[in-house]
């Protein structure tokens, strides 16, 4: 009888051969799929910061928002997208020689800006459709603030974060493998995302939106006040950090992390563990 669900080394074994065919992928597909995932989570971090954003217990407000953020990762494992922070875990394929370093950065680095270009493109959206002007414009304020929060974390403290984000993304993204059905693939995806969002760690992707949504939003002269009168963040703390350097300023920290709890704090453990389980099936 078959087991009700793939056991770790299986998990593994499926992620690298997975990886394969990521680093085979021609340029227009891959660039597409980026896109795709980059949308799927902005629209998580577009719905539940309208889920939360007038709520003032933080505990609630973290709860919620973690219950609703998974549905990005959930459209791209069952719809179909390449997201970075998953890719990372493409570096146990390199430790067992299925495809080489340079075709797993090539790979990486499509995916990272085709992830941007996704998630802006919702970002610009969501501002446009008027999404942020609910509660009186409450919503563009929260944008604002959860944005400014992001562009002004210390850079060690972002590294620390990314590290904790993609330790929880990339266990989804393992565990979703693990799941044969996909009511097993729901749940997951759903509690590892839920907790990282609870934790309130840094996910580049979901940066790329909710930084761009901030700048966005900062646009409207409304939205700035209400963010002034409700956060106590001024016009020109504002002016000063959401823009195109206070971005990048997250982005690199942040990148990093997620590169080291996906590489070296998931991926290559694992491997390390499991490697002659793999060796020995595929003798």
């Amino acid at each position: 009888m078959d087991n009700a669900f793939n056991t770790p080394a299986q998990v593994l074994d499926a992620n690298m051969r997975a990886g394969e065919g990521k680093a085979k992928l021609p340029l227009l597909k891959c660039i597409l799929l980026g896109m795709m995932a980059g949308a799927f989570i902005a629209f998580g971090g577009a719905s539940s910061n309208a889920a939360v954003h007038n709520i003032a217990n933080q505990g609630l407000s973290k709860t919620l928002a973690g219950c609703i953020f998974p549905v990005g990762l959930m459209m791209i494992v069952f719809v179909g997208g390449e997201l970075f922070t998953g890719d990372c875990l493409m570096i146990a394929g390199v430790a067992d020689r299925k495809f080489s370093v340079l075709a797993m950065i090539k790979t990486l680095l499509i995916v990272f800006f085709s992830n941007m270009a996704g998630a802006v493109i919702i970002a610009a959206l969501v501002y446009f459709s008027g999404l942020l002007d609910y509660t009186n414009g409450a919503l563009g304020a929260f944008t604002i603030k959860v944005a400014y929060g992001k562009t002004t974390i210390a850079p060690f403290k972002a590294v620390c974060s990314g590290i904790l984000c993609n330790i929880l993304v990339c266990m989804a993204v393992l565990m979703a493998t693990a799941a044969k059905d996909i009511a097993g693939k729901v749940w997951a995806i759903f509690f590892p995302i839920c907790a990282f969002v609870i934790g309130g760690w840094e996910h580049c992707v979901a940066n790329m939106f909710y930084i761009p949504a901030g700048i966005f939003a900062s646009m409207n002269g409304s939205y700035v006040a209400k963010a002034e009168e409700l956060y106590g963040i001024t016009a020109d703390q504002i002016a000063a950090n959401l823009n195109i350097g206070g971005f990048i300023s997250n982005l690199i920290p942040v990148t990093i992390g997620n590169m080291l709890g996906g590489m070296v704090f998931i991926a290559l453990p694992l491997y390390a563990i499991h490697r002659s389980k793999i060796v020995n099936k595929t003798k």
